[in-house]
This record gives C-alpha cells, sequence and structure tokens, in this order.
C-alpha cells in the first residue's frame, strides 16, 4: 500500500470525494439539481468543445494528447472510422515489452507442458522442508504467469493507440468472464485475452461467442471440460445463456439449458498426455474437431437429437454447437442484452431506451456486427453528452490516470499497475464468479474505494514508484529515497489545459488552489470528484 498522506490533504480531497461521489454514481437517475456542479464554459479549446471532450472520455479510457491531437486532424466522424477499423498500434519499446513475457512468446502448448510437468515434480516431492520449499517454488510460478498475463492487458489498455478497441477488449474480459485461480486457468488468460477476446472484439458477435467458447480459459473455467455424455455439467450452458448473451427472463427455460448442455457434451480440452492424444485420435469415431488445444470429442458427444429455443437441431456432432450459437444470438433478447450492457458500459448507468433500441435494431441489422453497434452508439447524441456522469470503476481510473499524467511515455515496469488494481479490488481476471465485475457506478463509490483512490493518485502523480524502475535492477530496491522520477508538470501541460480545465468544477478548482507542491496538486487533480467521472 502507498506511503501515508498528510492528513491535511487526506482531508480535503477525501471531502470533496465522499461529498459528491454519491452524486456521481446517481446521475442522470435525479434532478438536475442534484447533478456535480460543474463550470458553464462552451468556448472552444482549439478547437474542442465540451462535448468533444465528453465524447471523447467515452471513445478511450483516458485521454492523452496524441489522441487530442489525432481528433483535431480527422474529426469525430473519420476519427470514429479508424477506430472501428481495429489498430492495434503500440509505441515500439511497449511492444518489445509485451512480447518479451513468456506467456506471449511461448506457445500455449508448450506452456501447458511445462506447467504440468512443473505440479507433476511438486506432487512427487515427499513432504518435509523440501515440499514447502518446492511448494513456495510452483506458487510463485503461478503466480508470475499471472502476473505477465496482467501487465500485457494493463500495457495495451495504457498505450494502445486504439483505444475505442481497448475499452471492448476490457469489457469482453468483463463479459466473458474467467478467474485465473480457479486450476490452470491462469495459464490460459494470456492467450484469451491476445487470441481470443482481441481478435474479435469489434467483429461478428456470434464469432466472439464461438471463440470463447473454444478456448480453454471458458472451458475450464465453467466446467465445459467435465461436461461428457452420461456425465453431463451444465455450469456453461447456463451461464452461456443468462450472462453472455440473452440475460435473465429473456424467455428461455430451464428444458433450453438441459438441451443446450446436451449439445456442448464433448467440447472440451486435447488430452495433456501423448500417450492418452494417440489413444483418442486412434479410436476417434468421425467427427473429431481439434484446433489448438480445443477439442471436439465426438466419444463423448450426445448425438440425439435436440429441442432448442423452439428449433430441432438433429443429432451430427459439432455443427450442433454452431447452430445453437447461431440460434442464440438471432434472437431479438440477444440483440437488446448486448446493446443495453455495452450502453450501460459506455454511456450511463441507465441509458435511455431509445438509443439501446436503436443499438438492438443495428445489432440485428447487421447480423450482430459489433463495430456497427457502436458506430451507432458512438454517433448518437448521448454519446457526447455533458450532464450525464458516470463513475470510473478501478481500471478506468487507473488506465485514465497513467494516460493523462505520464502522457504516452512508456514505463519499464507494469507490476505495479497490476498490483495497484488488485488492491483496489478489481484485479484482472480475478472475479471469482462468471458475472464479471459490475458496470454501474455505485458499485465504486464507498468510502473504502475512495480511499484507496486518493492514495494511489499521490503515488502516480509524485512520480515517485516502481513504475520506472526495472524489477531487475538490484540497486534500486524501491525504498522512497531511490526512486529517480520527479512529479509530472501536470498544470503546466496543453493536455490538461485542452482536456480537463475547462469544466473543472468549482470546489475542485478551490482545492487545487491549496496545493504546496506539484505531486500534492496532482494528487488532489487525480483524486477529485472531476477526474473520477467520465
Amino acid at each position: 500500500m502507498p506511503a501515508a498522506t498528510p492528513l491535511r490533504c487526506r482531508t480535503l480531497v477525501l471531502g470533496l470525494l465522499l461529498t459528491l461521489a454519491p452524486a456521481l454514481a446517481c446521475a442522470g437517475d435525479g434532478n438536475p439539481t442534484d447533478r456535480l456542479p460543474t463550470t458553464t464554459v462552451t468556448a472552444k479549446v482549439d478547437g474542442l468543445r465540451l462535448g468533444d471532450i465528453a465524447w471523447l472520455r467515452r471513445d478511450s479510457f483516458g485521454l492523452d494528447s496524441a489522441t487530442l491531437a489525432r481528433y483535431r486532424e480527422l474529426g469525430r466522424t473519420r476519427f470514429l472510422d479508424e477506430q472501428l477499423a481495429g489498430g492495434d498500434s503500440l509505441p515500439p519499446q511497449v511492444a518489445a515489452q509485451i512480447d518479451s513475457l513468456a506467456v506471449i512468446s511461448t506457445p500455449l502448448g508448450q506452456q501447458l507442458a511445462d506447467y504440468q510437468e512443473r505440479a507433476q515434480q511438486f506432487k512427487q516431492v515427499p513432504a518435509g522442508p523440501a515440499k514447502d520449499a518446492a511448494k513456495t517454488a510452483f506458487q510463485q510460478y503461478r503466480r508470475d504467469i499471472y502476473l505477465q498475463a496482467a501487465q500485457a492487458e494493463m500495457l495495451h489498455a495504457i498505450y494502445g493507440s486504439d483505444q475505442l478497441k481497448e475499452q471492448l477488449v476490457w469489457f469482453w474480459l468483463n463479459h466473458f468472464s474467467v478467474y485465473a485461480d480457479k486450476g490452470p486457468v491462469r495459464l490460459f488468460t494470456a492467450d484469451y485475452e491476445e487470441h481470443v477476446i482481441r481478435p474479435h472484439a469489434l467483429g461478428k458477435f456470434k464469432d466472439l461467442v464461438m471463440a470463447t467458447l473454444q478456448s480453454p480459459a471458458m472451458l475450464v473455467f465453467l466446467d465445459n471440460v467435465h461436461n461428457v455424455k452420461d456425465k453431463t455439467n451444465e455450469n456453461y450452458a447456463r451461464e452461456l445463456m443468462e450472462l453472455h448473451t440473452l440475460g435473465v427472463n429473456s424467455g428461455y427455460s430451464q428444458q433450453d439449458v438441459q438441451q443446450l448442455m446436451r449439445i456442448l457434451t464433448g467440447a472440451g480440452l486435447l488430452p495433456a498426455k501423448p500417450e492418452a492424444r494417440r489413444k483418442l485420435f486412434a479410436h476417434a469415431r468421425p467427427g473429431l474437431v481439434r484446433d489448438g488445444l480445443f477439442l471436439f470429442n465426438p466419444n463423448q458427444h450426445d448425438f440425439g437429437d435436440k429441442n432448442f429455443l423452439g428449433q430441432t437441431i438433429r443429432g451430427s456432432g459439432y455443427d450442433e454447437i454452431a447452430q445453437a450459437v447461431d440460434l442464440i444470438v438471432n434472437q431479438p433478447a440477444c440483440a437488446h442484452f448486448i446493446s443495453q450492457q455495452l450502453a450501460t458500459y459506455f454511456i450511463a448507468d441507465q441509458p435511455p431506451a431509445s438509443l439501446v433500441d436503436a443499438m438492438a435494431k443495428t445489432f440485428q441489422r447487421s447480423d450482430g456486427d459489433i463495430a456497427a453497434v457502436m458506430r451507432t452508439m458512438l454517433l448518437s447524441p448521448e454519446a457526447s453528452a455533458i450532464d450525464e456522469h458516470k463513475f470510473k470503476d478501478p481500471m478506468r481510473f487507473l488506465v485514465s490516470a497513467m494516460r493523462l499524467t505520464y502522457d504516452g511515455q512508456p514505463i519499464p515496469n507494469a507490476v505495479p499497475l497490476v498490483n495497484w488494481l488488485r488492491q483496489m479490488d478489481e484485479p484482472l481476471y480475478g472475479r471469482i464468479t462468471p458475472d464479471g465485475w459490475p458496470l454501474d457506478s455505485a458499485s465504486w463509490t464507498g468510502s473504502g474505494q475512495m480511499s484507496k483512490r486518493f492514495d494511489f493518485a499521490g503515488v502516480i502523480g509524485s512520480g515517485r514508484n516502481r513504475l520506472f524502475v526495472d524489477n531487475s535492477d538490484a540497486a534500486l530496491p524501491g525504498a522512497s529515497t531511490n526512486l529517480p522520477h520527479d512529479a509530472p508538470a501536470l498544470r503546466d501541460s496543453a493536455l490538461y489545459r485542452d482536456a480537463i480545465a475547462q469544466e473543472l468544477s468549482v470546489a475542485t478548482s478551490n482545492a487545487l488552489t491549496q496545493a504546496k507542491s506539484p505531486a500534492e496538486w496532482n494528487t488532489f487533480l487525480l483524486s477529485s470528484p472531476d477526474f473520477n467521472y467520465r
């Protein structure tokens, strides 16, 4: 946890947060007089109006100079078109940093073999001190796997040039949530982000569903690896409809869940041991499907006919799964549910029904084209509204604070980011239940959360943190006297002037005038209600 901050500073800013955050959490639900007070500035600042800033805050995790420059150059519609094209551009240093991570550079099959070998070696160590040492080593190995996967996602989120896509990657990771601490799931999380979610974040929704359905992370987390003929498990079938596609009370029945469970029998993973694989391939009936570690094993599939969502699906093997997914994503309930979730995350806790309906119509008309749905949403008047406030969840707070404070400057050490997010109670791949972290503002406005944000605003705003200290540098162990970075000059930056200063509330402006140093000024700004909503 960050070092203690002077009581005067904490009292001043936490008073603002605790007074105004509830109003933010309820913004749009009450009368206009209940909302956060803002200035009435409407004039342009270098060609940008408040509506432009509001739109960019929804389009991105947080603003940096490059985003503002590109938006000025292209204008909103062309800027959006470029974002919807789905690029993955990163600064060369950051791209190399991600590529150097073993969980990214090592083939998943090789990682799995290594994991199983280490697990087997640990089990074979006899009880005693050697067993304790082996346990510690294996736990550290598992922790390193998680840290690498989480670092990759944090670096993409902060430095990715296509901020709309980066937000969607996080949104879909949360929507199709997996829990790293269940069995070997952590081993699959980097692959899940890089090769399952990221390539489909702006594509067809049914392709995204199929990609998650075939991912080792999802198959293990929701137990479909244990869903086989005559020994079924309905966990994944239930959550696939309730959480991933249709939503609750959308017209399907428990019988539909059971029928989908039967359809999904045999969808699992390639056997770990080579001998088991050879035996499987030698004795499999026709219809075996393999894609990476995914395996559809016809020997474990229920080939009976199914009646699913009012339609008969003939027992044919793997093709049943594609037919079922098509049926699901073509339901009007799916179009509405996904549109509602997207609008809740990007626009407001209670988005207008007219906007959700327009997005749902685009979803149905375009065969579930996510980019088309996002275009409908982001070209709506609601996307640039300046009188709707949505409180940032910890991921948005942390990424936006990094983008504003360091403005594209690469960091050699992303481990602190992973730890900070965990301490703010929203760790990547850390939601035990499959419903993902909550999207509403009220879930993140408790006093404990506010106190933590103030602490991390101080760590980021002071510049005295381990982000710029390579973990391998023994000469810089992390003591405050050794940390080399000074407080960034946010107050004097063009980014602050253009993106924030013009809409500061009176309360926050007054608080900033009481800062005694650049580090304190940065802390006040990053922990202010103005910065903590979008």
